[in-house]
């Protein structure tokens, strides 16, 4: 159940539409025109649990105080109802700011049990009733972002999930604004990705009737031929779902925002956040801790890279103009209209490639190294596979090997073979997309931030041309430090110690490698030498 009932809202945003468009005012209540759609707004959030939904929450909160409620999915979990998920979701230094900036804010949020897995989010009848009636604004986060999640967890999320939701969009009676927040990878198929709906490569309906009926075990054995063209479950169940959203809107103000691959904040509410280790961010936290040595990736194509804060704000834009696009359509349009905006949030306009994030990351993590990492910073981006393989073995498996003997010597239970199948299973699932480059169009985007005022562009910075990213991998290291390794930056001194010691300690073992090797050689060669003599006389 929620936390409080509200007065229904249909009566105050009927009355008001009209007057909130006006520019007088705007004028007199000082607010930006985003923060005048959202001034007065219930919210629904899906996945406001994850990474891109903390910082939605946060940015709602921070920036656009006149909201009225923000209502969050949430299911309970570990033995926590939602409440206590709720008060532990705030504890995240990531809202450190928006509690100094509004200390009241917390009775803004309403806390609505349910589950993307369960059919109908698993809300209950009253909780659907009091969603239908208040909320105006819905924003669509929540998804599985494990690329090589089972489909039978995979298709109830990602899939059924924004078809039930969609559902009670059209029981909502003042819906101002729907957004589903995708993937630019959802077509990855495609080498140039447009703002448009592709083909996808199953009907919704279907793909929910097959997984439904059948077991896991028989479901994972068709995987391979179900996803056809797509590399993993994230990728495929994505595209069915952009479909579905498409096919079930009607006439109802809805958009659908694929950004690329999110990284950490750039510059708010705290530099450099992050609170996942997927994509680039596991491979950056890996090389940095010593662990990680080598992956394939073509380090000249480019890294569809983008800031959490600048995401997030370019959401938030999105739903506002969602909505205009909608308010500039006529009546009669609207009956036979059903196109839905697509906004291909990337970073084509500043791009940067693998090989710049590499030289970037090792620039500043050797300049904020952890007293955590276990070796000295030595990290490649291989190209060829038959190579990486080569550092696969010598790099990550020899190691391990020596490590885990020890280990077991010593009468402990090894573990570093663990480890690095792990690694290895996280590197296979980036591998298609560190070895192919993809193009984007934008337009929508770029439509978008010329839309922004003065005020809004600053308040809701968007624009990914506006980025450094010099400064930005900065901020990005020292977060991958502080908030993922857990390592403050108090330690810093004594972790620049450690890591003098070794990198002493990697320069003496590639001296005493080299002089193996060259042992091996002087010993070698006279034999062969010898033996090709004895073969020719």
């Amino acid at each position: 159940m929620v936390e409080v009932l509200l007065e229904p809202c249909g009566q105050d945003v009927a009355v008001s539409q009209k007057d909130r468009c006006d520019s007088n005012k705007l004028e007199e209540s000082n607010l930006s025109p985003i923060e005048n759609f959202y001034n007065g707004q219930s919210i629904f959030v899906t996945g406001g649990t994850g990474f891109m939904g903390k910082l939605l929450i946060e940015k709602l909160l921070r920036d656009c105080s006149g909201i009225s409620f923000i209502y969050l999915l949430i299911r309970p979990k570990k033995g926590k109802d939602v409440h206590e998920r709720v008060e532990e979701l705030f504890d995240d230094p990531l809202f450190d700011k928006l509690k100094k900036k509004q200390p009241k804010f917390r009775h803004q949020i309403i806390a609505i049990a349910g589950d993307c897995e369960q059919s109908g989010l698993g809300i209950s009848a009253a909780d659907r009733e009091t969603i239908a009636r208040n909320v105006s604004i819905v924003f669509h986060v929540a998804a599985t972002v494990r690329f090589d999640e089972k489909m039978k967890l995979a298709v109830p999320i990602n899939v059924r999930s924004p078809k039930d939701l969609m559902s009670l969009c059209k029981e909502m009676s003042c819906l101002k604004s729907f957004v589903h927040v995708s993937t630019a990878y959802a077509p990855c198929p495609q080498d140039f990705i447009e703002e448009r709906l592709y083909e996808p490569p199953i009907e919704a309906d279907k793909l929910i009737t097959i997984v439904e009926s059948m077991d896991e075990k028989l479901i994972d054995e068709i995987v391979p031929r179900l996803l056809g063209a797509w590399p993993n479950t994230y990728t495929f169940t994505k595209a069915v779902a952009e479909s579905i959203v498409v096919k079930e809107a009607g006439n109802l103000p809805v958009g659908i925002f694929r950004p690329g691959i999110v990284i950490s904040t750039y510059m708010e509410p705290v530099r450099g956040w992050i609170d996942n280790l997927y994509g680039p961010t596991g491979v950056a936290a890996g090389a940095g801790a010593g662990l990680l040595h080598s992956i394939h990736c073509d380090g000249s194509i480019q890294a569809n890279v983008v800031p959490g804060d600048l995401t997030v704000n370019a959401l938030i834009a999105c739903a506002w103009d969602v909505a205009n696009r909608r308010k500039s359509v006529t009546t009669k349009e609207k009956s036979h209209s059903s196109d839905v905006p697509i906004y291909n949030y990337v970073s084509i306009d500043n791009p940067i490639t693998y090989e710049q994030i590499k030289l970037l990351s090792e620039k500043y993590g050797l300049e904020f190294p952890t007293g955590k990492a276990i070796w000295y910073y030595s990290f490649r981006n291989t190209k060829h596979k038959i190579i990486h393989l080569f550092y696969i073995y010598l790099l990550h498996l020899l190691p391990a090997l020596f490590v885990d003997a020890a280990t077991l010597c010593l009468g402990k239970q090894p573990r570093m073979l663990k480890i690095y199948k792990r690694i290895h299973k996280f590197m296979d699932v980036l591998d298609y997309f560190s070895t192919r480059e993809w193009k984007f169009s934008n337009d929508n985007v770029k439509m978008l931030v010329n839309k922004l005022t003065d005020k809004d562009r600053k308040q809701f910075a968007c624009d990914i041309v506006q980025l450094d990213w010099d400064y930005y991998f900065r901020t990005y290291m020292q977060g991958i430090r502080v908030y993922l390794i857990k390592d403050p930056l108090d330690t810093l001194p004594q972790a620049r110690v450690r890591w003098q010691r070794l990198y002493w300690m990697h320069q003496a073992l590639k001296i005493i490698l080299a002089c193996g090797l060259l042992r091996i050689c002087w010993l070698t060669v006279p034999l062969l030498l010898r033996g090709y003599a004895h073969r020719f006389t």
